[in-house]
């Protein structure tokens, strides 16, 4: 062979790789598959369950046509909830009664099937975000249905549905303006607080993602916090009218909270401080107690604490109390009021081992500047219903009360 001559494959077969071809999706026939092994037994969700689990089916193809099956007795439209072509049947969620116990056996009918092929999830999430995003083209009462399984679902715990999938397809503007969305979860929460705490109510809520915007669920013109609490009031939720007023009450806590200590940060004067604290206090309703209490947080928090040294430490402290006791005693307006200072500075002591051994000086400074009177700090010494540390305040504070005692007497 020439250097010029190409080598030939003379004789020699090359196989070409064939492609791989899918078979045809065929949801029809899935369907009606679906259909007839519900209709063969009766609607017997027991049955249904084996049947299915002995079958040969192709749920991995057509997990989103079983859960229409399930839920509308057959074949839906793409992307929307209107029956398509092909068998149904009249055992669905849908053509349900809608009550807990008729509904709570397809709840646990469709959580046995997830545990037997627990990558149906995600198709049970695509068929629960339709139908939610599409509440509008349900009946009143096929809303309702659906409101009490979503309820039971996470009631049993169904098999690994995220709260996110039920909740945010739900925050359409056009289904929260109809008031669609308000009695969907009016529903939800009634169904879901009968076998279940609050407090398992809001875990859910915040894995949804919605537990600090439950007012988003209400139309724009009925958004607010009176129309919140009438609306859950007259459905008996109370519980969930005094979680979203307490809500309420630790956010304009915190908001006062937050501007009181930029103007103590940055010095402002006194007289101003005691204005912001009086607009904050009118226009959130907030009680005295939780005023003085924020007041001595917010006045500690901005002290520049030592490490170590204790005495710059009392330095500091005492040095607070005397620049704002115009501003304590503005607001420790009672016996009551300036009981519970004492308590907050016993707590706050208790608490921060640095401040320990300040607390006979701190109640002597606030004895000094007029915010605490003495029969207030006897009362404390002699009746104190706090615990915390007491032992040890009291026998600190023992010269303090004698001095006073002593004084007492000889006027």
């Amino acid at each position: 062979m020439s250097s010029k001559e190409r080598p030939t494959l003379g004789g020699t077969r090359i196989k070409t790789r064939k492609r791989n071809i899918a078979a045809p999706l065929d949801p029809a026939a899935f369907s009606d598959a679906v259909v007839q092994i519900y209709l063969d037994n009766a609607g017997d969700l027991e049955l249904i369950a084996k049947s299915i689990e002995s079958s040969d089916l192709n749920f991995s193809r057509y997990g989103d046509t079983f859960f229409e099956v399930a839920f509308t007795g057959g074949r839906t439209q793409p992307g929307t909830t209107k029956p398509d072509e092909g068998e149904r049947h009249p055992y669905s969620i849908i053509e349900s009664e809608p009550k807990r116990e008729v509904i709570l056996p397809s709840v646990i009918y469709i959580q046995k099937i997830l545990r037997r092929r627990p990558f149906l999830i995600k198709n049970l999430e695509n068929v629960m975000r339709r139908f939610l995003q599409s509440l509008e083209l349900f009946e009143e009462n096929e809303r309702k249905k659906l409101a009490i399984f979503t309820a039971l679902a996470f009631s049993q715990k169904l098999s690994g549905l995220p709260p996110e999938t039920v909740f945010q397809p739900l925050l359409k503007d056009n289904l929260v303006a109809k008031g669609l969305v308000l009695s969907f979860m009016t529903d939800f929460f009634k169904e879901y607080l009968i076998d279940n705490s609050l407090d398992d109510l809001i875990s859910i809520l915040k894995r949804g993602k919605v537990e600090d915007n439950l007012l988003d669920f209400f139309p724009p013109t009925k958004r607010s916090n009176e129309a919140f609490s009438e609306h859950f009031s007259k459905e008996g939720l109370v519980a969930l009218v005094e979680y979203n007023e307490k809500k309420i009450f630790e956010v304009k806590l915190k908001e006062m909270k937050s501007a009181l200590t930029t103007q103590i940060t940055e010095e402002a004067d006194t007289s101003e401080v005691i204005e912001t604290v009086k607009l904050r206090v009118r226009d959130a309703k907030l009680p005295d107690i939780e005023v003085v209490r924020v007041l001595w947080d917010v006045l500690m928090d901005a002290v520049q604490w030592s490490g170590k040294n204790q005495q710059q430490n009392a330095n500091a402290a005492l040095r607070q109390v005397k620049t704002w006791a115009e501003l304590l005693n503005t607001f420790c307006t009672s016996g009551k009021l300036e009981l519970e200072l004492m308590y907050k500075v016993q707590m706050q002591c208790y608490e921060d081992a640095k401040l320990m051994k300040l607390f006979p000086e701190i109640v002597r400074s606030l004895y000094d500047q007029d915010v605490l009177a003495e029969d207030t700090i006897l009362h404390w010494f002699r009746k104190g219903t706090n615990t915390k540390g007491r032992q040890t305040f009291v026998k600190a504070l023992e010269p303090f009360v004698n001095w006073l005692e002593e004084a007492e007497e000889e006027e």
